[in-house]
């Protein structure tokens, strides 16, 4: 492969003799003279493009790592909640960007944004004990108070790492792009609650998001495909992204996107409903009953969950995005999806009951694909009530296909954003 064909975002592999470090010389902030920092572009999985960067000062010897998020903030923000139970716990990776913030209730502590950081549950609490002990003798001498409270507060962060008893960590980022490590995978993690929000105007001010226009609905706007130009999301190189505005049979509009890149060859698709939130959340189970199955249309929204119950498999709210595929195209997304070169499963830190495991886990998905599994059911949960599965039966009812329709509960419409929002008598306020 030529230099130009080589992905900007490459996988991070234990093996690999060339990772394209680029090495760029730089003012140290400290004593003024010329360092070195290095970037390092990677793709974490189950996750998303970072960058990895490190500066070194041969003069003062001042280092210091970051790391930032490559891609677009997302369109949610999220907090994962995540129940320290034991000192394993205390070894789970977790992405910070610049933007998130990190609290502890119980001893209610909160460390608020700074630089992005690649660490763990143990690094954070490290880095906190470090951070509060910075100025403590000079606040002994000057407020003897506060220092002693200080001080019961690192005591109680160190004491944390013993894992006594449980304890929990909160990482909110409105951005969307932190990430909390599940050693479970590809099963949904016990100890981890995953929460998507819509950000409030304030957030997104913030962030320096701006209101985007109005979809077009001008006459022929649904007939025309639009082009506009964007970035591969695999190398980050220019390409063009088409989308159109496409009817369902039996369901509704819906807008499609796709992107292709004559670059690294990437290819992908993402699916946005055209008609909102609907009034109830809608729950798909189809019986897989024979492989012809695999050839019905599917419509994941982005605010789908994805289930198979008999292999213990459930994703988190908005896995994989919005798509439009089949049932094969689909169950083959969550495959790529898992199976892809796991850093989090490579070096010092990696089990290899995990990767046995998720290895597992992806031959019954091949079974699955190739009809081989029947009986299993899958599942897609949409709070928003957006997604499809292709009824071959219609107009008559599908004897495999079960729909159901049902009442969102609070924390379903507040990660839709519905708990804020008025929509009679709001003129009266």
């Amino acid at each position: 492969m030529s230099e130009l064909d080589k992905p900007l975002f490459r996988d991070l592999q234990a093996d690999d003799d060339d990772p394209e470090v680029t090495e760029i010389e730089s003012l140290c902030l400290h004593c003024r003279e010329n360092g070195t920092t290095r970037l390092f572009l990677t793709k974490i999985p189950f996750f998303r493009e970072v960058i990895l960067s490190s500066f070194e000062c041969g003069h003062c010897g001042m280092k210091n790592c970051e790391l930032q998020p490559g891609g677009a903030i997302q369109d949610h923000g999220v907090t994962y909640t995540l129940e320290v139970k034991e000192e394993q716990d205390l070894n789970r990776q977790i992405v910070q960007t610049e933007k998130a913030t990190v609290s502890i209730p119980s001893l209610e502590f909160e460390a608020p944004p700074s630089k992005g950081v690649l660490t763990t549950v143990e690094g954070i609490i490290d880095g906190a004990v470090s951070g509060l002990a910075l100025d403590q003798p000079t606040r002994m001498e000057q407020c003897p108070e506060i220092a002693a409270k200080i001080n019961d507060v690192i005591l109680k962060l160190t004491m944390l790492k013993t894992v006594e008893k449980p304890f929990t960590v909160v990482v909110d980022d409105p951005t969307g792009n932190s990430f909390v490590e599940n050693p479970h995978a590809p099963k949904s993690d016990p100890n981890t609650v995953v929460k998507h929000y819509t950000r409030t105007s304030d957030q997104d001010t913030a962030l320096g998001i701006m209101e985007e226009e109005k979809e077009d609905d001008t006459p022929g706007a649904k007939e025309e495909v639009m082009t506009f130009n964007t970035n591969c999301p695999q190398c980050s190189s220019p390409c063009s992204t088409h989308m159109k505005m496409v009817e369902i049979p039996h369901f509704k509009e819906v807008i499609i996107m796709a992107t292709n890149c004559d670059v690294c060859g990437a290819r992908s698709n993402e699916v946005k409903s055209a008609s909102g939130i609907e009034p109830k959340g809608c729950r798909i189970k189809l019986k897989i009953t024979d492989p012809i199955d695999m050839s019905r249309d599917v419509l994941k929204s982005e605010t789908s969950s994805i289930a198979i119950p008999e292999m213990e498999f459930e994703s988190d709210f908005g896995t994989l995005g919005g798509k439009f595929t089949t049932l094969e195209g689909l169950i083959q997304n969550v495959k790529d999806h898992l199976n892809g070169p796991n850093s989090f499963m490579q070096g010092d830190s990696s089990a290899p009951e995990k990767k046995s495991k998720l290895q597992m886990f992806c031959n019954q998905l091949d079974k699955v694909i190739n009809g081989e599994m029947m009986g299993i059911h899958f599942v897609l949960d949409d709070p928003a009530g957006n997604s499809y599965l292709q009824n071959v039966y219609a107009p008559d009812e599908d004897p495999e296909l079960e729909i159901v329709h049902y009442e969102r509960n609070y924390d379903q419409n507040e990660v839709l954003g519905l708990n804020d929002m008025k929509t009679e008598g709001y003129q009266e306020s």
